[in-house]
């Protein structure tokens, strides 16, 4: 089974090395994510979706024994082949599936998707799609970075702040129950020298994007003096109906 476990983008909790200390960084903070929408997801069917290999899937069933069907969704189907065989049981199943393609006619009483948005061209859209699929008084669970990461990362594709995020939710009448605001630190020993195997997958030629893009990299400096060298998050929690 292929799986690019040195992408930015894929995290394979067994197969991280112990010098990998961006990726073990990385991963604490999916599963305090993970941990967080334990707490705030019903009982009752759970979607989770753009998966990945369906620890956090796994990890939301063991916590919450009130959902009775959890189902993780990733378009990769090697990645949903390792979540079936690593993390499923009766009550966890994954499905091969495009985000903005997958359909379900029963609904859900949870939806999670954690780090997605970010990488959607289109997330008004995605978001509305989601909510579309949520049961009334369902709840959704959504992360994104709050700190530039377009520039550095060529797989984002927007960036956010928290009030950019929020404005996402007002066309649905959304009502926030709760939040999680996450802070990690970069070594820009390993950014500079990209030492570790997953900061190769970092954008190429930083110096030429910034010069295409120079809002970027106004962005990047406003956020390294306002914030210094960390990456920040949120993870929301959103229920449909007062």
């Amino acid at each position: 089974m292929s799986l690019d476990t040195d992408s930015l983008e894929r995290l394979v909790p067994d197969d991280l090395e112990p010098g990998d200390t961006t990726g073990q960084e990385t991963l604490r903070l999916h599963l305090e994510r993970y941990e967080f929408a334990s707490r705030v997801t019903r009982g009752g069917r759970l979607l989770d979706i753009a998966c990945g290999v369906g620890y956090g899937t796994r990890l939301i069933t063991d916590r919450n024994p009130g959902v009775r069907q959890a189902i993780g969704v990733d378009v990769s189907p090697s990645t949903i082949a390792y979540g079936v065989e690593h993390y499923g049981n009766r009550r966890t199943e994954y499905l091969v599936a495009d985000a903005m393609r997958f359909r379900d006619e029963t609904g859900f009483d949870s939806i999670v998707s954690l780090e997605t948005i970010e990488h959607l061209p289109d997330p008004a859209a995605f978001v509305a799609h989601l909510v579309s699929l949520l049961r009334p008084g369902g709840v959704f669970v959504a992360s994104v970075p709050t700190t530039p990461s377009v520039d550095v990362n060529p797989h984002h594709l927007r960036d956010f702040t928290e009030a950019s995020f929020r404005r996402l939710m007002e066309p649905h009448g959304l009502t926030e129950k709760d939040h999680l605001r996450q802070t990690q630190p970069v070594s820009v020993k390993s950014l500079l020298t990209r030492s570790e195997s997953r900061m190769r997958d970092m954008r190429r030629n930083l110096p030429a994007y910034y010069l295409r893009h120079p809002g970027a990299l106004a962005n990047r400096l406003w956020a390294t003096v306002r914030y210094g060298f960390t990456n920040r998050y949120i993870t929301i929690c959103w229920q449909c109906g007062p």
